[in-house]
């Protein structure tokens, strides 16, 4: 099975093609439309890869750590954070087992990275633990039922995908973990991994969501 760690020196030119951009530009979009991040808080960044998302948040002003059980992965993510004079705290740490005390963070995030973990109800019950009273989980994940999950879970087939050992998520799946404390959830992506490069527009994605299923679904709950 190929690993984060191989992947890491290549994993940030998907964001350079005009579809990776797209993708991640909505996806950032629905999240932090739902979370609404005030600066200074503190907040936790689980199964950051290159730092993507964390540098967004701290270009917000927000106190960020950010972990990931790939090193090589995280080399990359600090060397881009110190690339852009941003005090973010990037450890090498399992989700599933996390080394923070209970009620430490304001709000958690974890965007397209509980489909690679191995039992991801562990990985959502360790963020809900370290989450502080009222704080907020945001959780985002690639879509089983949607074209980009049929994308994905085609390339389960190849050992030399880092999608061989994923497990991806229904949006069902997803807001059946503690209802209860559900706030709120959205999709994005609506646009088909097969889109020509010259159609790739907000304008397409608006008309998309009126009769397809978002690639991408986010979820927010408060503890």
């Amino acid at each position: 099975m190929k690993t984060f760690n191989d992947s890491a020196p290549s994993y940030d030119k998907w964001y350079e093609g005009k579809m990776g951009a797209f993708a991640d530009g909505v996806q950032t979009e629905l999240a932090l439309k739902l979370f609404k991040p005030v600066a200074g808080m503190h907040v936790l960044d689980v199964g950051c890869g290159t730092g993507n998302f964390s540098l967004k948040l701290a270009r917000l002003g927000l106190k960020v750590t950010g972990i990931d059980v790939s090193a090589e992965m995280l080399k990359v993510a600090k060397k881009k954070a110190e690339a852009q004079d941003l005090a973010i705290n990037f450890l090498e740490m399992d989700a599933q087992n996390m080394e923070f005390p209970d009620d430490f963070f304001d709000g958690v995030f974890s965007l397209a990275a509980l489909e690679f973990i191995r039992e991801p109800a562990k990985a959502l019950d360790e963020m809900f633990r370290v989450l502080k009273k009222d704080g907020r989980l945001l959780i985002g994940t690639i879509n089983r039922n949607s074209k980009w999950g049929e994308l994905y879970l085609g390339r389960r087939q190849s050992r030399d995908s880092v999608f061989s050992g994923a497990s991806l998520l229904t949006r069902e799946d997803l807001l059946s973990w503690k209802p209860e404390k559900l706030l709120a959830s959205g999709q994005c992506l609506f646009l088909p991994p097969d889109t020509p490069e010259d159609k790739i527009s907000p304008d397409l994605e608006r008309e998309l969501s009126s009769r397809e299923r978002g690639g991408f679904i986010c979820a927010l709950w408060e503890k």
